[in-house]
């Protein structure tokens, strides 16, 4: 991320820390505290942004596509279990969280690509930024995709029409294209993420308002559901159609640990955030992704427990697509189309700014900031992932990839092992009961993408399509 105000030459910080490998700091280091304090200073930054802000741009970060597929899992979960894996997700996160801070206090750096430099050399520098780079382009394309699908039935509604015409203005290649020029571009090309603070508030504000709109219709929705128009249903309806489940486990139910991982990914911003924080400690930026993740659980299980609530086991994995089904010109569904597409596409511009900053570290290691470069890269960048959604006409199984890995490696693997290389063994030895959490961390990020990929891999080879959630 363009965080920091490379522009002014101050290269001669670039010998306050070592690097192992001989390899250039690259300005990403905070001046050492030969005193003990535990507040980082940095070379080349002045942090102004607030708490609050802070937080809104990490809740944006964490928020995604994946609200939308919540209520599908838990369908497919039961509420008890849905609700304990949550849990546990949420928990892991804050603790991944907490490995990257300490980690990045001791030997003061703030990019995630950074301390895999630190870590492991070049190599672990080129892997971090490589995940990061997968990951957020799979997020941004998911994003993108909801706006093809989701703007022209607001269009269509708008029109009062039941059905898609031929129209261009109908047509989600084109809409993408011109959201991505007029909207998402203008916004990429912002310097400071901090800048940025103001639209995931809105954005945020954008989801509540989707929340509030899934727990009004439960109660305005009856089940079983009297579908609209040419929808086709069937007619027997069996007694567990309207019915409670709050323990299952189907083949389905596999698919949810990587939906909820995939859901609470935002570690690529943390240190950029903690940059750009005014008073930067790690304490007060370890309250920040805790508010930060516990709003977002709070969000997601509210919206999961409502939305399935409303229609049982006849929840789809885009749950907007559900509420179609019994109206397609409800008005209250209407504006909240209007409010998921503006959060998704105010979203976009957050999640670009790790790539970008990840590319930057790959290609452009140590040179100042130059407006040009900055410009070309978000525009590859926007141009590659419009392809990406435009070209390919089903991507779930690339999202279910993604989500199999790169989400592990961000929040589990990565974290684990930069604490057990980063923290000296004379502060903690590697026997010491902090090191052994990290490598039983590291461990579970394995197993869960060995689960995953395992799953995965059997369903592609028994040719069933599955529903997978988007961050």
């Amino acid at each position: 991320m363009e965080l920091q105000k490379l522009s002014n030459g101050n290269h001669h910080h670039d010998a306050a820390v070592p690097v192992e490998g001989g390899m250039a700091p690259e300005e990403e280091k905070f001046l050492q505290q030969s005193d003990g304090s535990k507040r980082p200073q940095f070379t080349d930054f002045e942090g102004k942004t607030s708490f609050g802000i802070s937080v809104f741009n990490l809740s944006n970060a964490i928020m995604g596509s994946g609200i939308l597929g919540l209520s599908y899992a838990m369908s497919n979960t039961g509420i008890i279990l849905f609700l304990i894996l949550l849990t546990c997700i949420a928990c892991l996160s804050c603790y991944s969280v907490h490995l990257l801070l300490r980690s990045a206090g001791v030997v003061g750096i703030r990019a995630y690509e950074q301390l895999g430099l630190r870590a492991f050399g070049h190599p672990g520098k080129i892997i971090a930024a490589v995940i990061i780079t997968l990951h957020n382009i799979g997020a941004m394309s998911s994003y993108l995709f909801i706006v093809k699908s989701e703007l022209p039935l607001v269009i269509q509604a708008f029109l009062g029409q039941t059905s898609s015409t031929g129209d261009w203005f109908m047509n989600g290649n084109y809409l993408i294209i011109i959201v991505t020029i007029c909207i998402i571009l203008p916004l990429a090309l912002m310097k400071h993420l901090g800048y940025l603070g103001y639209t995931s508030g809105f954005s945020l504000s954008c989801m509540v308002f989707f929340l509030s709109a899934v727990i009004y219709k439960k109660f305005n929705i009856a089940c079983p559901l009297e579908v609209f128009g040419n929808y086709s249903v069937n007619t027997a309806v069996s007694e567990d159609t309207c019915a409670t489940k709050f323990f299952t486990i189907n083949q389905e139910t596999a698919y949810t640990i990587p939906i909820l991982a995939f859901a609470f990914v935002c570690h690529p911003e943390v240190l950029p955030i903690y940059t750009e924080l005014s008073n930067p400690t790690k304490r007060r930026m370890q309250n920040i992704g805790n508010v930060s993740i516990l709003g977002m659980f709070i969000m997601y299980f509210f919206t999961a427990t409502f939305g399935y609530l409303t229609f049982y086991e006849n929840t789809e994995a885009e749950l907007l697509h559900t509420y179609s089904k019994v109206d397609p010109l409800d008005t209250l569904i209407l504006c909240v189309r209007l409010a998921v597409l503006v959060a998704v596409t105010l979203t976009v511009p957050v999640v670009m700014f790790p790539i970008r900053r990840a590319l930057l570290q790959l290609l452009f290691p140590g040179k100042p900031f130059y407006w040009l470069r900055h410009i070309a890269i978000a525009m590859c960048l926007l141009f590659v992932v419009n392809l990406l959604v435009i070209l390919v006409p089903n991507i779930r199984d690339i999202f279910g990839i993604t989500g199999a890995t790169t989400a592990p490696s961000l929040i589990f693997i990565l974290p684990g092992l930069f604490y057990i290389r980063i923290i000296p063994t004379d502060q903690e030895p590697l026997n010491s009961r902090p090191k052994i959490q990290a490598a039983c961390f590291t461990a579970l990020g394995f197993i869960f993408m060995t689960m995953s990929m395992t799953f995965i891999g059997l369903d592609w080879m028994s040719g069933e399509k599955r529903n997978l959630g988007g961050h």
